[in-house]
């Protein structure tokens, strides 16, 4: 694949401390890269670098002859004064701009009797055709509403002022306008923050599709998997390359990191032989020999061996819990919601029963505000629910992880601040177990104030620690951590001899954790099961539940309601597709002659007008509109009988699309102009594609995948939603273009 983007020896410091040491590496049209590191190794100062938002002190970047990069930021601005889709549509102002050009040239070409003219215009608008048909810039509107839903949008969140959105809002829009543009590189910092599970995976499956390269950062290692095909590691200044996802890098860093400690040990050891030879022998016999180790010394301290590249994932743990009953949580029929429009009470849950018995590790799935956080408040009694009760079992210590970590007092230092209530910890013992958490030296000693999102969970996950509970509740524990902190805290949970209940919007961290899932549904019902996210996917798949996280299409793949037809029903032709197949299929062969009709049919128009002209003005009108009735439709090679078509969609087929209306106007385009041969031609790529799609749902390995035949499911409804404005389109060029 063609080097894109060439980067060698980068350095940047901030103070005395260097974080970019010497950074080079190159990257190919195509490829996925995942940037990973320890939060504040670089990672966010390499892309503001790339995306030429800062300077570096040294290296070069090279980029190949046209090349976009587009960057999606951690904090965007948000004082813009128009609505969500007004500034979507900003990103693709070069789009709009082609296709009025387009219409110009058409216009142009209408108008203009010089035959060399029509052949200069023509070259023009094939030119900017081929550049609009390459990015898809004919259903605009269309490509805009899919994204922003892709994101998160509704419908209704489209006409709000950009001015009064939430900051996560604004890196969704944000991250909605990178993806229309589609820059030839695409540089991500955590685009998926903020984003649920639908959103989430609605962008994986964009960003494997799309053509252009991208350089992901994320900390959702279940999102690296499934995006990623190469893997640069960011430690000490200096960028390592690994081919492969996540989980390949998992594995052969572990092998790099073997080889890396024998060569460094093996350098140390021939170190420390040769200053004991020198020392010892200094004088005496062996002078000379000593000499000649002093020489080699020399050699091997000009060029010594690299410090394995290891990353050390914290020892975080928690103490070995007290004995609690058989059954820490009885739930049964419990109940709540919240005051809607009108004064309704609108539900969360209902009738919610289940046990939580000692020594389980819960995932509370579902989501954003189905009542995840409701209901653990509910569980600890800080909210009263609304009917059904909570009973808690004998011998509980609880320990409650909220999200906006109110358990740390912002004024103390973090030493103190994670000093237990009910038992005595001396400061030694408190800062070893900051130290396991990862906090050390200075950081001990700052106020809680003055930390960082990741140092901040870190310490409020140390004074977890300390409280010494058997019961840990956890809403989103895993957020601001870094990959390494996350195995570390997954570690620590699953060796806990106690009770674990937690959120997570973490795949990776559900699936390492969980062994019963709580799945809270947006209707207000719930599901549980034994296992942890693969086994909630597999149910899914296989049918077995509805995904909570799919609100436009819930029904699985196996659950197609009965008035709705499958894909491979919906591919009975109708009489007028079937026409326009045959006709197609004969265009796509004489392409030529088409073009020849195409002109041929201009100069008639031209000779038309002439004719009109020369009439009588009071006829003016009426032979117009006979010449429109009378002309053969042959001189089209794309004209179809769309009467069929019309009465489908509630239009009368007598009607004439340019027959003035009682204002006495035209009727004016919905599409842009296009040629109807490239039209018929599209349709016809398009509804193979579609036939192609059937067969893979016939092929046994693609149907005992579940994700696979959902995936395809989407792109047969993708594809139809696009032939039906193709159909229009269609319809409109043969009523309008001359």
């Amino acid at each position: 694949m063609e080097v894109i983007l060439s980067v060698e020896h980068l350095r940047k410091h901030f103070s005395a401390e260097a974080v970019l040491v010497d950074v080079s590496f190159q990257l190919r049209a195509g490829d996925k890269v995942g940037l990973v590191g320890p939060n504040g190794c670089g990672k966010t100062t390499l892309l503001n670098i790339l995306a030429n938002r800062e300077e570096s002190e040294k290296g070069s970047i090279d980029k190949a002859a046209g090349t976009a990069i587009g960057y999606l930021e951690q904090r965007p601005d948000t004082d813009i004064d128009r609505t969500i889709i007004e500034e979507a549509r900003l990103a693709l102002t070069q789009l709009i701009e082609m296709q009025h050009k387009a219409e110009r040239i058409a216009s142009e070409m209408a108008k203009t009797t010089n035959d060399t003219e029509l052949l200069k215009l023509s070259a023009q608008y094939d030119k900017i055709h081929e550049f609009l048909q390459r990015h898809d810039a004919y259903q605009l509107d269309h490509r805009v509403a899919r994204i922003l839903h892709g994101v998160g949008f509704t419908d209704d969140d489209f006409d709000k002022s950009v001015q009064n959105i939430s900051g996560g809002e604004m890196n969704r829009l944000n991250l909605a306008k990178l993806l229309l543009e589609e820059p030839d590189i695409m540089l991500l910092d955590e685009p998926s923050n903020h984003l649920d599970l639908a959103a989430t995976e609605w962008l994986e499956s964009f960003l494997q599709e799309t053509s252009a390269a991208v350089i992901l950062v994320s900390h959702d290692r279940y999102f690296l998997d499934r995006v990623t095909n190469r893997t640069f590691e960011l430690y000490r200044g200096t960028v390592d390359d690994y081919p492969g996802n996540f989980s390949k890098y998992v594995l052969l860093k572990e092998e790099r990191l073997a080889v890396q400690t024998r060569t460094y040990e093996k350098y140390v050891e021939e170190v420390e032989k040769a200053k004991e030879f020198i020392r010892r022998n200094h004088y005496g016999m062996k002078a000379a020999q000593a000499e000649d180790r002093r020489k080699k010394l020399d050699r091997l301290m000009e060029t010594p061996a690299e410090l394995p590249r290891k990353i050390d994932v914290p020892s975080m743990n928690f103490p070995k819990p007290s004995r609690a009953g058989d059954i820490i949580f009885r739930v049964e029929d419990l109940s709540k919601g919240f005051g809607g429009e009108g004064g309704e009470v609108v539900p969360l849950f209902q009738n919610l029963t289940f046990n939580i018995e000692r020594g389980e590790r819960w995932g509370i799935l579902g989501p954003n505000g189905c009542g995840k956080t409701t209901f653990l408040r509910c569980l600890l009694g800080e909210i009263v629910a609304d009917g059904g009760v909570v009973i808690h079992g004998a011998g509980l210590r609880v320990g409650y992880f909220d999200q906006q970590l109110h358990v740390l007092d912002d004024a103390m230092q973090v030493v103190d601040a994670i000093r237990p209530a009910k038992k005595i910890l001396e400061e030694p013992a408190r800062r070893n177990l900051l130290g396991a958490f990862g906090l050390t030296g200075d950081q001990q000693l700052q106020s809680v104030s003055s930390l960082s999102g990741g140092q901040r969970c870190r310490a409020a996950l140390a004074k977890l620690s300390a409280d010494d509970a058997n019961v840990l509740i956890l809403d989103e524990p895993t957020n601001h951590l870094d990959i390494w902190a996350r195995s570390g805290l997954e570690k620590a949970l699953r060796e806990f001899g106690g009770t674990v209940l937690f959120i997570s919007h973490d795949r990776y961290f559900v699936d390492r954790v969980a062994d019963h899932i709580l799945v809270m549904q947006p209707n207000a019902q719930f599901k549980t099961l034994e296992g942890n996210y693969s086994t909630f996917r597999q149910m899914v798949s296989k049918g077995l539940m509805s995904d909570p996280f799919n609100t436009i299409n819930s029904p699985s793949q196996n659950e197609i309601p009965p008035n709705q037809k499958t894909p491979q029903q919906d591919t009975k032709k109708t009489s007028q597709q079937q026409k326009f197949d045959s006709r197609t299929k004969t265009n796509l062969t004489n392409k030529q002659i088409a073009q020849n009709n195409w002109k041929e049919a201009a100069r008639q128009k031209e000779h038309e007008k002439k004719t009109n002209l020369e009439q009588p003005q009071n006829q003016h009108y009426t032979n117009r509109q006979n010449t429109k009735h009378t002309t053969p439709k042959k001189q089209h090679t794309g004209i179809r009988d769309v009467e069929h078509w019309k009465i489908r969609q509630g239009k009368d087929p007598n009607k004439q699309a340019n027959t003035p209306n009682k204002t006495g106007e035209k009727r004016t385009r919905k599409f842009p102009f296009r040629k109807i041969s490239d039209i018929e031609e599209e349709i016809f790529a398009r509804e193979t594609q579609i036939m192609s799609l059937n067969d893979d749902l016939l092929k046994p390995e693609i149907a005992r995948d579940g994700e696979r035949v959902r995936s395809i499911y989407a792109e047969i409804r993708e594809e139809q939603e696009k032939i039906s404005f193709l159909y229009e389109h269609w319809e409109e060029s043969s009523e309008l273009n001359w």
